[in-house]
């Protein structure tokens, strides 16, 4: 069932063992060094992304959102890569701490397949 094709990759197998659940942590220094190197780029990301996108979103007391790292730095997700980094309000972000430590940790709901249509749901 898996399928290479010219723009994706995908199937069963592919999914599974390129989960971004099967990244392994990096040490609590490398870690820190990738959170200092957002730190030290976070305003003018957030520049920069403005002029590509339109302004950074704000939370409704005014402070910017948060910079949500898809692939987190725990697990080795780049800090500075435009493709790993989008907007999300702080409450939201702090919620996916949880699912993420699920996948990671390999607890339900991460352990079962999802519905028939996941899109859809």
């Amino acid at each position: 069932m898996d399928f290479t094709g010219e723009v994706v990759r995908a199937g069963s197998r592919f999914g599974m063992a390129n989960c971004c659940c099967n990244y392994p942590a990096l040490s609590n220094a490398q870690t820190e060094a990738s959170r200092r190197k957002w730190n030290n780029i976070r305003t003018g990301f957030r520049e920069r992304w403005s002029e590509k996108f339109g302004e950074w979103p704000r939370e409704a007391n005014g402070d910017p959102y948060q910079g949500h790292h898809i692939r987190d730095l725990k697990h080795g997700g780049n800090p500075t890569d435009w493709d790993n980094i989008i907007p999300f309000p702080k409450e939201l972000h702090e919620d996916l701490l949880t699912p993420y430590n699920q996948c990671y940790a390999s607890q339900p709901p991460w352990t079962s397949p999802g519905g028939s249509y996941p899109y859809g749901e």
